[in-house]
């Protein structure tokens, strides 16, 4: 028989209350019932089944439109639905394919929210572009897509699937696989950087995709990395683009909508930027400690009560000229001014093996992968605050970490290098990672010390990697902006650069690598554009 949940949990924090009203409103409209079947194995219980179980019930508190029914492995039902493994939850299986091997908790709370809403309208919610590439496929698509309850970037790839899911019930079915609740399952594909999704057994996206070059890959088997839209027939017109949406570029939307300007953010990746990836911001205004992901959540909801944000879209070229033209895989704007507040992305080693162990064993963020590395040993290349920061991160995950630093002292601030001595995190000085060698995944480095050109090897089950970032300036000098002798983008004390009506701000420009830097960047310079479109300076050269 199978046992009906209906749990109602009537008190909820006053903080959160608000909150919980509008979900229960929007729950409310939804037209479709959301029917879930729970399979777990008869007489086991574990912390992911209890944990599946408890996130439903919370959702069930909000509406009657979700039901929930468990069965053990050893029922008809699980034969039937090709259930294995405990905890497997299906959502709407009469309807749809679409399975959790493990418990919705941590961040893809937000997937398993956004799976209710899109089960509860039965549409897709996929863009008219997306919609058309994915009636080209013909043939069945068996989406596994791996997720870690702690990655920022994971919800983003997980609604990709789900909505193409239910698009095309008839041709793709998706598993969400929770690396901490089905290691072995990460182990035999490799993914032990997530989110990584495959279809049909073939790798088709590293890392979180817009939904576009998802279904591409999709429909191609193979990752893309680009989607030029069949046509551009979609144009907005606005006074300020500003390419990038971590903290420079949320703070300056802010104020440039303040400032009576129409605005636009456009953001490839995950909003925040680094941010997201940090485990713990300490010292953020207003914060003595605030964790990443809950800080980049807060200054998004902040800024799109002011600007319109336009994610998952990746700026191809910008035209400068009256007005400015920008063109992105989605849409074109055109526009009186942009701002480059692109940042930085993560420097890389260059060492042989760096590459072909990326996602299997190679990570440069803790945050997402170092579940998968509880109990393990790894190395963390790197000396400054993020290093040091990810280091004891990884320490308190469970993880046996050792640092590497190429010099004998670390460019981290004392307060974060004193807590290596006293978590026992040992540090290999004045050592550099010659190579990282492995068969299927990572097994050993090679390290050289630069002193006396001594090489060792070390046994580790995975490499972490933070030593800086590169700037991403491929836009500025796609369009013709100079950069400093340290590659960064040349500006003034304005931060207007060398082309009329394009600005700069945040990571992008150089300088100290903080958060509230980058938030002053974005508010100063969208001070200046507002100033420069009231005067625009280079009419006033022009004159001269």
């Amino acid at each position: 028989m199978a046992k009906e949940f209906d749990h109602r949990n009537e008190t909820q924090p006053e903080s959160q209350q608000a909150f919980l009203n509008q979900l229960k409103k929007t729950f409310a409209s939804l037209p479709n019932e959301i029917p879930l079947i729970l399979f777990s194995q008869k007489g086991k219980e574990d912390v992911f089944v209890d944990a599946c179980r408890q996130v439903v019930r919370a959702f069930r508190a909000l509406t009657d439109k979700i039901t929930l029914k468990e069965y053990t492995l050893d029922h008809q039902l699980a034969a039937k639905y090709n259930v294995e493994s405990s905890p497997t939850l299906l959502i709407n299986p009469e309807h749809y394919n679409i399975r959790w091997l493990g418990a919705p908790m941590g961040e893809e709370g937000r997937s398993f929210l956004e799976a209710m809403l899109l089960m509860g309208t039965g549409k897709s919610g996929l863009s008219e572009q997306s919609q058309k590439v994915v009636t080209q496929i013909n043939e069945p698509r068996h989406l596994k897509i791996f997720v870690s309850p702690t990655c920022p970037y994971c919800p983003q790839q997980v609604v990709n699937g789900l909505k193409a899911a239910i698009e095309r019930p008839e041709q793709i079915s998706v598993e969400i696989i929770d690396i901490q609740c089905r290691p072995d399952l990460a182990e035999k594909y490799g993914a032990h950087s997530v989110p990584q999704a495959f279809a049909n057994e073939v790798l088709i996206g590293m890392g979180a995709q817009q939904e576009e070059v998802f279904l591409s890959s999709l429909l191609k088997l193979s990752p893309q990395t680009v989607f030029i839209p069949e046509s551009t027939d979609k144009i907005v017109e606005t006074d300020v683009v500003i390419v990038g949406g971590g903290p420079a570029g949320l703070t300056a939307g802010i104020y440039t909508v303040r400032s009576g300007l129409r605005t636009a953010v456009i953001e490839k990746d995950a909003l925040g930027g680094q941010v997201a990836l940090t485990p713990i911001v300490e010292n953020y205004p207003g914060f003595a400690q605030v964790g990443g992901k809950t800080l980049v959540d807060i200054m998004v909801t902040h800024a799109l009560q002011y600007v319109q944000i336009f994610q998952g879209e990746e700026v191809l070229e910008i035209k400068p000229g009256t007005p400015i033209e920008v063109s992105t895989t989605r849409r074109k704007f055109l526009t009186k001014t942009v701002l480059l507040a692109t940042g930085a992305t993560h420097r890389h080693l260059g060492a042989p093996g760096e590459q072909q162990f990326s996602g299997r064993g190679v990570s440069y963020c803790a945050t997402c992968d170092g579940p998968l590395f509880k109990g393990r040993k790894v190395i963390m290349v790197g000396g400054g605050n993020s290093a040091v920061t990810e280091a004891l991160y990884l320490k308190h995950m469970g993880v046996s970490v050792t640092l590497v630093h190429r010099r004998d002292t670390l460019r981290a601030q004392d307060v974060l290098a004193s807590q290596l001595q006293a978590n026992d995190i040992p540090v290999i000085w004045n050592t550099k990672v010659k190579s990282i060698l492995g068969k299927e995944r990572v097994q050993k480095v090679v390290l050289e010390n630069l002193k006396d050109g001594k090489t060792t090897e070390m046994a580790v089950d995975g490499v972490f990697i933070s030593i800086g970032y590169e700037p991403a300036v491929g836009l500025a000098q796609k369009i013709g902006i100079p950069l400093n002798s340290e590659g960064y983008i040349d500006h003034d004390a304005f931060h207007r650069t060398n082309v009329p009506g394009i600005y700069s701000a945040g990571d992008v420009e150089g300088g100290y690598k903080q958060i509230v830097t980058a938030t002053g960047q974005g508010a100063a310079a969208a001070m200046t554009i507002f100033e420069d479109l009231i005067n625009p300076y280079w009419k006033e050269a022009q004159k001269a």
